[in-house]
């Protein structure tokens, strides 16, 4: 059987394919290249990604592309405790997946690029204030989605919240007041502290 090579960096969304593979134990081939060596428009990184964009998988035959939807098909492909263990689990997978790449990822990578990740004299604190008042009615769904519960299913760690926290925790970094959200808080935190998502960012 072919090995699970994972291309894309770590300080890309590659780290959420890395922590996922990490979680589920996998035994995979990482290649560790950015968008800023023009790997990523090589003839042979574009028979596996058309799009040029980071990360993808090959997975014996298959090639995938988009983080979020890599993670389902692992977690779903491999079992265990972070895979939905049925149907209306793997709904709530998805839903929470498609969720946090829909409401929350462009908006909270605005407040991101101009809060650090520009150049400071390309920085805009504008749209990042922007960003931080828009992201503010979605913190408020995943609050209440945490008002009695640790994990967003089955009472446990799953794909869901390493889907959602792996966006969510763009927030922390772009420095957004989160104080308003205290079970968005308290679960990003245990989320982010486990040490596997430390180890798949590059240490």
């Amino acid at each position: 059987m072919r090995k699970l090579i994972i291309h894309g960096a770590h300080n890309t969304r590659t780290s959420r394919v890395i922590w996922l593979a990490l979680e589920l134990g996998l035994d995979f081939e990482h290649k560790n290249f950015h968008y800023s060596t023009g790997g990523t428009q090589t003839p042979e990184f574009l028979v596996i990604n058309p799009n040029g964009t980071l990360p993808a998988i090959q997975d014996g035959d298959l090639c995938l592309f988009e983080s979020l939807a890599i993670n389902l098909y692992l977690a779903n492909k491999h079992g265990g405790d972070l895979s939905p263990k049925d149907t209306d689990e793997m709904g709530l997978a998805m839903q929470w997946s498609f969720w946090v790449a829909t409401e929350v990822e462009i908006t909270a990578l605005d407040a991101l690029r101009n809060r650090l990740l520009l150049p400071e004299g390309e920085r805009d604190e504008a749209v990042a204030v922007t960003a931080e008042a828009k992201l503010s009615k979605p913190l408020s769904v995943l609050n209440g989605a945490l008002a009695e519960r640790e994990y967003l299913m089955g009472g446990r760690f799953t794909v869901a919240d390493l889907n959602v926290s792996a966006v969510v925790g763009w927030t922390k970094i772009a420095k957004l007041d989160l104080s308003a959200w205290p079970n968005l808080t308290t679960w990003l935190d245990r989320c982010l502290g486990r040490p596997l998502f430390v180890k798949a960012r590059g240490g």
